[in-house]
């Protein structure tokens, strides 16, 4: 079987939720518009919401967030040495700053706080008070819609409204 013949024959596990709470496209939108509210460059949110689907090994999330990127002009190196972004030159500071704090969120720290004061104290050196709640709004969204990615497992690639199984 080719790779396109396992991908046309892939499902997700669950369907569309949108007829089970038809509030979920209102609430997407509102989140979606929260978050693009022009504080922070539309880059450093997509590269946050990438390095999360990384994070937690969501294919649907990561494909997606991807081509999103794509779409929006991103460089392939960027996306690529994103896995490897602390040693990698493609980044800025305040784009670095944001990367380690959806990686403490997202990943336990076996040693304290997911998000010491010193880590804070770092990332509000390159933002203010309305950057950092539209990133951690930017964390705050890919983490709403992580468990979709994980659990329904929606179909990776495909258009928004097939990308559930029937």
């Amino acid at each position: 079987m080719t790779a396109t013949t396992e991908q046309d024959t892939v499902q997700s596990r669950l369907p569309d939720p949108s007829p089970f709470f038809p509030d979920m496209t209102t609430l997407a939108a509102a989140m979606n518009k929260t978050v693009r509210n022009g504080s922070i460059p539309s880059s450093t949110i997509a590269l946050v919401q990438l390095r999360g689907g990384q994070i937690v090994g969501s294919t649907y999330h990561t494909v997606m967030q991807t081509k999103l990127m794509r779409a929006a002009g991103e460089t392939q190196e960027r996306i690529a040495a994103l896995p490897s972004w602390r040693d990698a030159p493609y980044f800025t500071e305040p784009e670095r700053a944001a990367l380690e704090l959806v990686e403490a969120v997202l990943v336990p720290n076996p040693l304290g706080e997911r998000v010491p004061d010193e880590l804070y104290i770092r990332v509000s050196g390159h933002y203010d008070e309305k950057e950092l709640w539209t990133l951690t709004m930017a964390i705050a969204q890919i983490c709403f819609f992580i468990p979709v990615g994980l659990i329904a497992k929606p179909i990776p690639g495909a258009p928004l409204g097939r990308n559930y199984s029937s």
